[in-house]
């Protein structure tokens, strides 16, 4: 299959290239390098420095590929605390960004989508762990941004037969042996804390340490991103038989606390820490139930615990100490 994979260049989307690679698809990589990095790039891929605002750039990228039958977008803002105060980049942007896409692919007869979307549709949730029928409340723009992607994604079903999945992240964590976190600036807590057992940082700050959990830090799911490459592999092939939207997670929260202890545990470093202010939009619990996509497609995530997930950011942090800049 000939695949276009938007934000290839990131974390999650470089190892989905990956992924595809190694089981014979051809791919296509769309990336402005905003936050992607040239050297995450599997050099087997096609690579175009395009931004999606610019569809008449993207255009040119089908044209000069055709035969792309199916589309993984990842390129996306996704913070969900600069879109509290930059709700705009994330309302027009993330929007923009999907409609030029899909306006240009689905003319050239690209009929199947896989959208990278996240928890954070479900705001503060009714009950945890959170599946798939609970209210769709988002707890950011940058939720809302996902959300309408995905009423987009229905309409074009209906009007255009688009098969589409939603794939809603519950933390993505952790690193392949060539893939791994890098982002500037960084916001995420895995990557913060083995940060500071790098010696790069002399502590570590928690956001928020009182919100109705046992410890008083939010808690949430960690999810491996080599799992959720399969995760979405299984849907793109699951695309034949109809749309759908699956929670992806390992069905069990940690506060942070218990992240920094399982660090600790795993570098051998004190790593101290601080508790700073909470972070607007951030629910005190997100913890996903991915019952709906392991009975109907069989997923089951490698990586089920939280240490192994963080030994793997660890070892790929400790070779790249810079992240890609050294590569």
């Amino acid at each position: 299959m000939k695949v276009l994979v938007t934000g290839g260049a990131g974390y999650v989307g470089s190892v989905v290239v990956d992924e595809l690679i190694a089981r014979g698809d051809e791919v296509v990589v769309i990336d402005n390098l905003y936050q992607g990095h040239r050297e995450a790039i599997n050099p087997e891929a096609k690579f175009a420095q395009v931004d999606l605002l610019d569809a008449h750039a993207v255009a040119e990228v089908f044209d000069a590929n055709p035969g792309i039958e199916a589309i993984m977008h990842f390129a996306s803002h996704t913070l969900v605390g600069e879109s509290m105060q930059r709700p705009e980049l994330y309302l027009r942007n993330n929007i923009v960004m999907g409609v030029n896409l899909l306006e240009v692919a689905v003319p050239r007869g690209v009929r199947k989508f896989i959208l990278s979307s996240t928890a954070n549709l479900f705001g503060n949730p009714t009950r945890v762990p959170i599946d798939e029928s609970q209210p769709l409340d988002p707890g950011s723009p940058y939720g809302e941004s996902k959300l309408m992607l995905e009423r987009i994604l229905r309409w074009y079903e209906r009007i255009y037969d688009l098969r589409y999945g939603a794939l809603r992240y519950f933390n993505a964590a952790g690193a392949t042996e060539r893939r791994g976190e890098h982002h500037d600036p960084e916001t995420h807590i895995i990557p913060l804390v083995l940060s500071v057992a790098l010696g790069k940082r002399d502590s570590f700050t928690i956001y928020g340490g009182d919100y109705p959990t046992p410890d008083g830090t939010c808690i949430r799911d960690y999810v491996h991103v080599y799992d959720l490459a399969q995760a979405h592999l299984l849907t793109l092939d699951a695309l034949k038989e109809g749309s759908r939207t699956y929670n992806l997670g390992n069905g069990q929260g940690f506060s942070n606390l218990q992240v920094v202890e399982a660090a600790r545990k795993v570098t051998g470093h004190p790593i101290p820490t601080q508790i700073g202010p909470r972070r607007p939009g951030d629910p005190a619990v997100l913890v996903a139930s991915s019952e709906k996509i392991r009975s109907e497609l069989g997923w089951q995530p490698k990586y089920a615990d939280l240490e192994s997930i963080i030994r793997s950011a660890w070892e790929w942090h400790k070779s790249h100490p810079s992240g890609y800049k050294e590569d």
